[in-house]
């Protein structure tokens, strides 16, 4: 066996019994996106600890993966009463819930965090874990926008950090993409390259650009489309159907942006001119801006680019 296989052969080992040992995940943050996760760990065979220091906040979100995963179970299995009440139990019985960040790491093999989109909380939290968690545990965020490498910096485990960027609803989209840091460990990357096989994800590998993939090319494409209405080029509803009728998309991109949240859109924005400012196509238009203002979010709000109120 030549050295070069035998290296090769052992980082393989060591990177499958680092993948192996992620049975215990504890995941900060109780929202839609850290609810996602939690659940669907629980539901693939993990022991999870779900974290939120609302204690009414984290009860809420078990009480939402609960009802989640007996409608999983009911689809899952629809002729077998028996197997969807077992499958039911034991996801359930994998889910823990906890108000103490640090305390939840103890035993934690993987801990993902999924808070709120602010770079000065997310370095706060993980110096507190990085003290508090085992040797082995790596660390990842769930970020959208912020660079995984300013995250990471506070710590002394870079080489043991990465990204892990879900979609939502986290039980239903299949994608997840893996970030690397340069510092990232290929031992570490397979782990979470396994861990994602195992939560029945199809995973892509990143480097730390903004936005990774998906929001790298989404954005700037919703920016644009905000523009051409602010412009007077097309009225939204045109717009919007031109994307779904011309290239097969199941929403326009005003619809798109509505969905995900106008105020979540300018905050990605202005980081991205923040720390990019050369970078025209990270700029968005005033309407955006006006909207937010205005108290119009989109979805979440009743109103934005269309208005979502019931009549």
């Amino acid at each position: 066996m030549s050295f070069f296989t035998a290296l090769t052969t052992r980082t393989f080992s060591n990177s499958a019994r680092m993948a192996a040992a992620i049975k215990n995940v504890t995941v900060i943050g109780s929202g839609l996106m850290g609810a996602g996760i939690a659940q669907v760990a629980a539901q693939t065979g993990h022991t999870v600890t779900m974290v939120d220091i609302d204690k009414a906040a984290v009860d809420k979100a078990e009480k939402r993966i609960a009802g989640s995963i007996q409608r999983v179970a009911k689809k899952k299995f629809s002729s077998d009463e028996g197997e969807a009440t077992k499958f039911i139990s034991e996801a359930l019985g994998r889910l823990n819930i906890s108000t103490d960040p640090v305390a939840s790491v103890g035993s934690a093999d993987l801990v993902v965090e999924a808070i709120v989109e602010n770079i000065g909380v997310k370095q706060k939290l993980f110096k507190e874990l990085d003290q508090a968690a085992p040797e082995h545990t790596i660390f990842a965020s769930n970020t959208s926008s912020l660079p995984i490498g300013k995250i990471a910096e506070v710590t002394n485990r870079k080489d043991r950090f990465g990204g892990l960027h879900f979609f939502n609803p986290v039980p239903v989209m299949k994608l997840l993409e893996i970030i690397r840091i340069p510092e990232t460990s290929n031992a570490t990357f397979e782990a979470m390259k396994e861990w994602g096989k195992n939560m029945g994800k199809v995973s892509i590998q990143c480097k730390d650009t903004p936005g990774f993939v998906v929001n790298h090319l989404l954005v700037p494409y919703l920016f644009e489309a905000m523009a051409m209405v602010e412009r007077g080029d097309a009225f939204k509803e045109d717009i919007d159907i031109a994307m779904k009728l011309g290239t097969g998309y199941p929403m326009g991109p005003l619809e798109l942006s509505d969905y995900v949240g106008l105020d979540t859109l300018k905050f990605i924005g202005d980081g991205w001119m923040r720390d990019y400012p050369e970078q025209s196509m990270y700029r968005y238009p005033k309407i955006l801006a006006k909207l937010v203002e205005e108290g119009k979010m989109g979805v979440k709000s009743g109103q934005g680019f269309y208005n979502h109120n019931k009549e």
